[in-house]
């Protein structure tokens, strides 16, 4: 996962308040009533002097209640960047420190809060990406010259897409391009020579504002930026051309929707546009190997906190209704998130972060410990939990190759090196290994099940992905670096368990017509 985004979750049942109905009603219970509220913020004078933030405000929807919202926002010192009607969301700028407290109290308020906790003008991140590692030209040449005649150049470095049966899976079909994966990431280099032949510019977009931007190549990393976008790309959809690697499914579009800031923060507003966008633009599944800063896991005890994840849920719910299936990456931290407690000792990570213990029944890493997000653990080349990925039973739904370094789970193949080989920026290649890694792996496999029932729903194209999965019993005692300490403990049975969920994705049982 970005930055590293290495963290997720999954289906924990939001409570009343974060619930939304099945036809996206956005009152909750708990809801101020109207004798309780206004329309305008009760403050007869609004400061204007703080640093400026950016806000979520979430609403009982209905056009009335939208206007009668963006008075109050003006009247509290807010600026509106963009109103999500559709699902009751405003984006808003302001410069008062009481805007979030002053807002919760209008009339068709449901609950809002800041996005950061970093004013807009400072973001730094210095653990943006999975480390890279690249190969030497005489390991690349080395590389060719194994390939078969049906291989890309490069194919023979892609042990991740044996393991799930790719290779066997492209003998019958490639993907279709009429099903399109957005890629919501920190964007994607379309002009890679391996990604062009298959990138759709019209349904790519830049949110990183919470605005989408459609500036030819504004979906693109901006030099210095992180190529993590570029890389979950080539693995989703890299084309089968005689050129470099091959992606899970070769033949569907990809689309690039930037979301992260150029210091690789995901913001709730930006999120909430990548969804959104995606659900407007007919695109069938996203990936998102991410966290949605600056909350590795945001709370619904918070105020604040409790409105970025509302907000979220709304635009992902949104977009699995217009028939998108959402996929996110379970996270890199060796986290049991079914556990009654975990320590995060990384939030807020844009301004200075501190230890709490957190329980992850009410604080959710989000979007993938979201209802209905399919939430992917990584795998090493012996097919074992990555050292790295998180896990936990109830949480984790299917695993997929995410690469890993430990010795214990190197490949047969020395010139293979454990990791996930694809694109990068400039027309280059490199291997990253994390659960970023993996869930595009899972993501190529929904888009060959899409391309091969095109009618199906995303609820039927996920239980296709996990009833075709390739069971994988607990694996315990879980000793990955081999020095006699148990690193984690596996729940559960063969057909679902806190390691693998339903199994290993199986992309050769994915194109085939039952």
């Amino acid at each position: 996962m970005a930055h590293l985004g290495s963290r997720r979750g999954r289906v924990l049942a939001l409570p009343a308040g974060l619930a939304l109905t099945a036809s996206l009603g956005f009152l909750p219970s708990g809801a101020a009533s109207a004798a309780e509220t206004s329309d305008a913020p009760a403050a007869a004078t609004v400061a204007t002097t703080g640093e400026k933030l950016s806000y979520v405000v979430n609403t009982e929807g209905g056009r009335w209640t939208a206007a009668s919202v963006k008075k109050a926002i003006a009247a509290a010192g807010g600026e509106v960047v963009i109103a999500y009607d559709q699902i009751g969301v405003i984006v808003v700028h302001s410069q008062n420190p009481e805007f979030a407290k002053t807002i919760r109290q209008a009339r068709g308020v449901v609950s809002a809060g800041a996005t950061r906790t970093a004013p807009l003008s400072v973001q730094s991140d210095d653990a943006l990406d999975e480390a890279s590692q690249t190969l030497t030209p005489a390991e690349i040449a080395a590389a060719a010259a194994a390939a078969t005649g049906a291989q890309d150049p490069m194919e023979p470095l892609q042990w991740d897409l044996r393991a799930i049966k790719a290779d066997k899976a492209h003998a019958k079909t490639l993907g279709s391009s009429r099903v399109t994966v957005g890629v919501i990431d920190t964007g994607v280099d379309d002009t890679h020579p391996d990604l062009a032949p298959n990138f759709d510019a019209a349904a790519s977009a830049n949110c990183v504002s919470g605005k989408a931007d459609t500036t030819p190549g504004s979906w693109r990393p901006n030099p210095g930026e992180s190529d993590h976008g570029t890389h979950v790309a080539g693995t989703i959809g890299a084309a089968k051309n005689g050129v470099g690697i091959t992606g899970v499914a070769p033949g569907v579009k990809l689309a690039g929707i930037k979301v992260s800031t150029p210091d690789g923060f995901f913001y709730t507003e930006a999120v909430v546009c990548g969804f959104v966008w995606a659900a407007e633009h007919g695109i069938d599944i996203t990936n998102n190997s991410y966290y949605t800063d600056p909350w590795m896991f945001a709370c619904k005890t918070d105020e604040d906190q409790k409105a970025l994840v509302e907000a979220v849920t709304r635009a992902s719910r949104y977009a699995e209704k217009k028939g998108t299936v959402n996929v996110a990456a379970a996270g890199n931290s060796k986290f049991d998130l079914a556990a009654d407690s975990i320590v995060d000792n990384s939030s807020p990570n844009d301004t200075t972060p501190g230890d709490r213990v957190i329980d992850p029944s009410v604080c959710l890493d989000y979007p993938a410990q979201l209802p209905g997000v399919v939430t992917v653990s990584a795998t090493g080349a012996k097919n074992l939990k990555s050292s790295y990925s998180n896990y936990g039973l109830g949480v984790i739904d299917i695993a997929a190759p995410g690469g890993d370094r430990t010795e214990y789970q190197a490949p047969d193949a020395p010139a293979e090196n454990g990791r996930i080989w694809s694109t990068s920026v400039n027309g280059k290649y490199n291997y990253k290994a994390g659960t970023s890694m993996a869930a595009p792996h899972a993501a190529g496999v929904l888009a060959l099940l899409k391309s091969t029932h095109p009618k199906a729903s995303p609820a039927a194209l996920k239980a296709l992905l996990y009833a075709q999965a390739d069971e994988l019993a607990c694996t315990n005692p879980y000793d990955i670096e081999g020095d006699g300490t148990v690193d984690a403990v596996c729940e559960g049975g063969k057909e679902k368990n806190g390691f693998y969920g339903a199994g290993l994705v199986d992309a050769l049982d994915a194109v085939r017509k039952w």
